[in-house]
């Protein structure tokens, strides 16, 4: 009912006296705190913004203010005959709120936002992946590597166009790449911004395109391209080229190149951060006696002391024999188990003097075997 409506002055929070421009001010404010975008769930919130809503569409029309100032709710209401159309008639446009509302929705309700086209914009990344060695890893290396990357076009130099000729500012987006379309809704005219069908997006239409690159102002070429891999990379980890990607549009930074390393097996060593890790085979009288050693590392082979009584299964460390640190500081370590290996093919003479040397052998030679036994009996 008409006489249950509230005052529309009081809804927007001004006086009788308030200017266009104070109006209006107060309905943008009050229609952004009560907006149910901004207020999901809130019902009253809802209730509020269309009480607003209704109350700004009379009080912004100088005729319908008039006969609401003259007449109340019933001058404006069709139920009383006043033919003033209330808030659910037709021709109110929330253009007004286009700019309070772009950073919440885009440029208009309902649409995103777009890049203006004609901007600067930064080329696409490119990815690609490249095997090395064990040693290249650790040591770093030099690698060429073949891209294939979008380059601006050496013909037109990226606009687009044949010689001779430019592209024409889009007359439907004029230049902006986007047309926004508005549909009647019951709280209001909503608006959204979609794609211009008639340049595509781009903002400018070529009618006669470069020979070359067909209009895109951009060319697919090869290129190779000298990639320095840091000493103490690790397998799946990526480098960064900058500026070796796609070329940038309309005056932008190109993109980069981004190369993931894979690390081939090696046949001795395997790595654990920047630990190096292998198995060396002993024989058991290296193992009883001790002896010295030849072991292999990245660096090549070095010296080791084997010490008398090492059991199988003893790991060692080299210092400083590991994958150096990918930010320089300091290298890793090496470890080496060994592992002894139980001669086998022996003929009659060997088999008799190894029983012969067993026979002389005490249970205190064999302290593991020993302790093993004393654990089960308990």
């Amino acid at each position: 009912m008409a006489e249950q409506k509230r005052d529309y002055y009081e809804v927007l929070g001004v006086g009788r006296s308030a200017s266009d421009a104070e109006i209006k001010k107060a309905y943008r404010k009050l229609a952004k705190e009560n907006h149910p975008d901004l207020n999901p769930g809130d019902k009253a919130a809802e209730t509020r913004f269309k009480e607003i809503n209704e109350a700004y569409e009379i009080l912004s029309d100088p005729e319908k203010k008039s006969r609401y100032d003259q007449y109340g709710h019933a001058g404006v209401d069709p139920n009383f005959g006043a033919g003033g159309g209330g808030y659910g008639g037709a021709g109110f446009d929330f253009g007004d709120l286009g700019d309070l509302f772009g950073s919440f929705f885009g440029g208009g309700f309902g649409g995103a936002r777009r890049t203006n086209p004609n901007a600067p914009q930064r080329g696409d990344s490119i990815r690609m992946s490249i095997a090395i060695t064990f040693e290249e890893a650790a040591f770093g290396c030099q690698k060429a590597v073949t891209a294939e990357r979008m380059e601006s076009c050496p013909t037109c130099h990226g606009n687009g166009c044949a010689e001779g000729s430019t592209p024409e500012v889009c007359p439907e987006c004029h230049g902006t790449g986007s047309v926004q379309t508005r549909r009647q809704t019951p709280m209001g005219v909503f608006a959204s911004t979609s794609p211009c069908s008639k340049c595509g997006g781009t903002g400018k239409i070529i009618h006669q395109p470069c020979g070359e690159c067909h209009g895109s102002g951009m060319v697919r070429k090869r290129r190779t391209i000298e990639a320095a891999i840091p000493a103490g990379i690790d397998n799946g980890q990526t480098i960064s080229i900058r500026g070796q990607g796609d070329a940038g549009r309309n005056g932008g930074p190109s993109g980069d190149l981004l190369i993931t390393i894979t690390v081939k097996p090696h046949a001795i060593f395997r790595r654990e951060g920047t630990s190096v890790l292998c198995e060396a085979p002993i024989t058991f009288a290296q193992a009883v006696m001790g002896a010295e050693l030849e072991i292999p590392t990245i660096d090549g082979k070095v010296k080791y002391d084997l010490p008398e009584g090492t059991q199988s299964g003893t790991t060692f460390r080299l210092k400083g024999k590991g994958i150096p640190s990918l930010n320089g500081r300091g290298r890793g370590d090496q470890y080496v188990t060994v592992y002894i290996e139980t001669p086998r093919n022996l003929n009659r003479e060997q088999k008799e003097a190894l029983k012969k040397f067993a026979d002389t052998l005490g249970e205190n030679n064999y302290e593991q075997r020993r302790n093993f036994f004393k654990k089960f009996k308990k």
